[in-house]
């Protein structure tokens, strides 16, 4: 019998969001308990909008719950609409009138109780900013130790040339809030951070995009349509003909951990100047000067490779039978 992960989606949707939740969903390996949005490529209102339909689209029987408007100390970012849409889901507009309704508790209070309610079992799987963790965390320290893991999208180390998205240091999802990553790279769980250093190095190109389409059913038609628009502004951006997977790797780590080469050490996150949003790790096992704000830190894992073949064909085996 299949090993189920129960896991909770923090996200902001999101075209890459939207890929990675179609994939978990098809996924025996996962258990969804709850989708948790928060601000980042849109404003909350859309993004949670995004959230109602997609959870509409995919048939889940999950709460929806409204996290973070606005970043834990600074003022709410623009969003990205060159980058998702105008609306965060490429070309695709959700109807008019919804059927689903978001939880009437704040995304934070939802993270506190479906870890409460189930001790241990419970892995946080983040590719938004971390706002929402870090609301959890300040409420109820005591999560921390019990969740089974973290596992998110953001940040980047410099492996592979791959050093910052939004600035040359920084990732997106790390930059809308620095002061919520850092809390969160240095509460005391088990954290594993999937980066530019890895999510760059895995391209979704236009045949593949199209396979999808093709042979991929519902499923497959919808994610070539939600990618369009974002391979756009790929083409536009880097002269790339395809798209990152990103978002879907913070999924894949949970059920497939073989896929990728983890470096562990203490992580902590630029707040503020020249350098803000960067991501350090001081890597366990690397001699050097005492360093007093990462040597009291607990121990992250870093994706600094990836089986791009096996990722690849993990996403499209799922849709295309």
């Amino acid at each position: 019998m299949t090993h189920r992960h129960k896991v909770i989606f923090d996200t902001d949707p999101g075209v890459d969001d939207a890929m990675a939740l179609c994939f978990l969903t098809r996924r025996p390996e996962f258990d969804l308990l709850a989708v948790t949005t928060v601000h980042g490529n849109l404003d909350i209102g859309t993004v949670t909008r995004n959230a109602l339909w997609l959870a509409e689209r995919l048939a889940l029987d999950v709460p929806v719950a409204m996290g973070a408007a606005t970043p834990l100390v600074r003022p709410a970012g623009a969003g990205v609409p060159h980058v998702h849409g105008a609306g965060g889901l490429g070309d695709l507009t959700p109807p008019a009138h919804l059927a689903r309704t978001i939880d009437p508790r704040p995304a934070w209070q939802v993270i506190v109780d479906m870890v409460r309610a189930h001790p241990h079992e419970v892995t946080l799987i983040a590719i938004g900013p971390l706002t929402n963790l870090a609301l959890a965390l300040r409420h109820d320290p005591g999560i921390a130790e019990l969740v089974a893991g973290v596992s998110l999208m953001g940040g980047a180390f410099g492996t592979h040339g791959h050093s910052g998205n939004v600035s040359p240091v920084a990732e997106a999802n790390i930059l809308s809030d620095p002061e919520a990553a850092d809390l969160v790279m240095t509460a005391p769980w088990t954290v594993t951070i999937l980066g530019l250093d890895v999510t760059q190095q895995v391209v979704m190109d236009a045949a593949y995009l199209d396979r999808l389409e093709e042979r991929g059913g519902p499923d497959g038609a919808f994610l070539r349509a939600v990618s369009r628009f974002y391979q756009g502004f790929h083409e536009r951006s880097r002269g790339l003909a395809g798209i990152f997977a990103h978002d879907s790797l913070a999924v894949i780590q949970v059920m497939a951990p073989h896929l990728f080469t983890l470096r562990h050490g203490p992580v902590r996150v630029v707040c503020g100047g020249l350098a803000d949003g960067q991501t350090i790790q001081k890597p366990v096992g690397v001699p050097g000067a005492p360093a007093p704000a990462w040597d009291g830190a607990p121990s992250c894992a870093v994706a600094v490779d990836v089986d791009v073949g096996g990722v690849l064909a993990l996403y499209a085996d799922t849709f295309i039978v």
